[in-house]
């Protein structure tokens, strides 16, 4: 006989779990303990935030679920933010959480709060474990939600008096089983067909969904015998490659930026794998004026700026390379003049030694040090917008953006956990002075077990992000200003390395040596974010000639 604790760690095997990230406590004990016999590695975290967001990336990264696990109140309560991004971002996460006896569930008791209901409203499947029988069940169902598209969270509850209970001998994990994306309506490819054939300037825009489909490739095929220009959220960067002939580069800034120029001439846009929650349809289809293809897994959410002339649903690769068969390539895609404004952006600033550095210079100097197959973990801030916009990404899942749910704090977690599902890579996190101690405690966690990746600060004394809206709102500000610790010494006193960049030049040097020392290594680097209201004004000036 074995226990339900047991069982429910034999479930997680079964389903391939290689990492649970978390904290155990009194009400975890007895899966705890199952845990020590177990092929599964339980990473011991610091907060149970970092151990969610851990988890987001993890399976944002590999597309099977990431597992993070708490005792239950208050060390539920913190996984809500890390496991709401995983939901919003379509990450698949599963969340445990130890519960109190169901013999007190009934009433008012230490800690016990009612978790199921907690978690409902951010994940795809909430419950609570009431019978020791029912666990495979219970798990599959979890899974096969988490993973099922689009993905995101499911929340099992686990009371400890059910954790402890016997179960029979003939109850098993059950057979891992998903379901292959459906084949995409005929009608609906030889509409789309249509569509793009008789379009004078249309538009791609890839979006996150074309990443989890692994849909890359088919894309570019698009793209290419089509000869279509195309865009990608901030979340599908990488999908085509920026170098790319085709390639206009990120969209996503609520401003109007250049991209938005090709928005602006387009009669038709082919929108591929797109999440709303990426860049809503009102920022760049205010007159409702332009005829929508949504190419998807899903049919699309219902917005008035989203109003469909077709959308075909089924296997994205498949629908992209039926599509290309019957439709009629566009003579011209006229992207160069377009295209040579949004390289030249970067490269005017590839010489500038100014100090503190500008964000286009430590882009610049980055992309130099990091191979195109290293992965970049960006944090929510400032530096993320300029990230987006600037960071020429070559490869799908190299960087990793936070743009549904959008937390701070994500940086440092989700770097460590980049680095366990690919330690053949460099992997560092951008974050700025804000983001980084808000979980800065996982270095840590990252120096227990071994896992070296990079962390580069962005320093300004200041919520940057916020003072720029405000400044562009108000023409003031307020707030926005704190004070830091000496972040060399921080990383040191964990016993991991620190440098800070005194000047331009020294960029380059300081990161590949950071690489170099195969552990964890914090980068402070001073940013001039004055150049947030440059951009601002630039963009607000700017005038479209295609």
């Amino acid at each position: 006989m074995s226990t339900a604790a047991e069982l429910f760690v034999r479930c997680l095997e079964n389903e391939g779990v290689e990492y649970i990230f978390g904290i155990p406590g009194e009400e975890n004990l007895d899966v705890m303990d199952a845990l020590l016999d177990s092929s599964i590695q339980f990473i011991t975290v610091r907060h149970e935030q970092g151990a969610a967001f851990m988890a987001d990336v993890y399976g944002r990264l590999t597309g099977r679920a990431g597992v993070c696990l708490a005792t239950l109140g208050p060390g539920a309560t913190n996984l809500v933010t890390g496991f709401a991004d995983a939901n919003m971002d379509r990450a698949p996460i599963i969340g445990i959480a130890g519960q109190g006896a169901t013999t007190r569930m009934h009433k008012e008791s230490h800690q016990v709060l009612d978790l199921v209901s907690l978690f409902k409203p951010i994940s795809k499947y909430s419950t609570e474990i009431l019978e020791p029988d029912i666990v495979p069940e219970i798990v599959r169902k979890a899974f096969k939600d988490a993973e099922a598209e689009k993905p995101g969270g499911a929340f099992i509850s686990f009371p400890e008096n059910i954790a402890e209970m016997e179960v029979a001998e003939n109850v098993q994990p059950l057979k891992v089983q998903s379901a292959l994306p459906p084949h995409p309506a005929q009608e609906k490819i030889i509409q789309a067909a249509e569509v793009i054939s008789n379009a004078k300037y249309p538009i791609i825009m890839a979006g996150n969904g074309v990443v989890r489909s692994r849909a890359c490739k088919s894309l570019i095929n698009f793209a290419e015998n089509l000869n279509i220009p195309a865009t990608q959220t901030f979340m599908a960067k990488g999908c085509i490659p920026f170098s790319h002939p085709l390639s206009l580069g990120t969209v996503g800034l609520q401003a109007h930026d250049y991209v938005a120029c090709g928005f602006d001439r387009a009669d038709v846009v082919i929108c591929v794998g797109f999440d709303m929650v990426e860049y809503h349809p009102h920022l760049w289809h205010p007159n409702s004026d332009k005829k929508i293809i949504h190419i998807d897994q899903r049919y699309a959410e219902v917005d008035a700026h989203y109003i469909l002339e077709t959308g075909v649903i089924g296997d994205i690769g498949e629908s992209l390379d039926r599509i290309v068969a019957l439709a009629t390539p566009q003579s011209s895609a006229e992207t160069s003049s377009l295209r040579e404004v949004i390289v030249n952006e970067l490269d005017d600033y590839a010489a500038d030694d100014s100090f503190p550095l500008k964000p286009q210079r430590i882009l610049y100097d980055t992309r130099k040090v990091m191979a195109d197959d290293d992965i970049l973990i960006s944090d929510v801030g400032a530096h993320k917008m300029w990230i987006a916009r600037l960071y020429r990404c070559m490869q799908p899942n190299t960087c990793i953006i936070s743009n549904g749910f959008a937390s701070m704090g994500i940086g440092v977690p989700g770097a460590l956990a980049a680095k366990l599902a690919h330690p053949e890579k460099n992997v560092m996190t951008i974050t700025g002075d804000a983001g980084f101690l808000m979980n800065s405690q996982e270095i840590e966690t990252a120096l227990r077990y071994e896992i070296p990746f990079v962390i580069m600060i962005w320093r300004d004394n200041e919520y940057g992000l916020i003072k720029w809206h405000q400044q562009r709102r108000f023409e003031r500000t307020g707030f926005i200003s704190f004070n830091n610790p000496d972040f060399v010494k921080y990383a040191e006193s964990f016993g991991a390395k620190g440098y800070r960049v005194e000047q331009a030049g020294e960029l380059i040097p300081t990161l590949e040596r950071a690489f170099s020392d195969k552990t964890v290594v914090v980068v402070e680097v001073p940013v001039d974010y004055s150049e947030n209201m440059k951009l601002t004004e630039k963009l607000g000036k700017l005038v479209c000639l295609i």
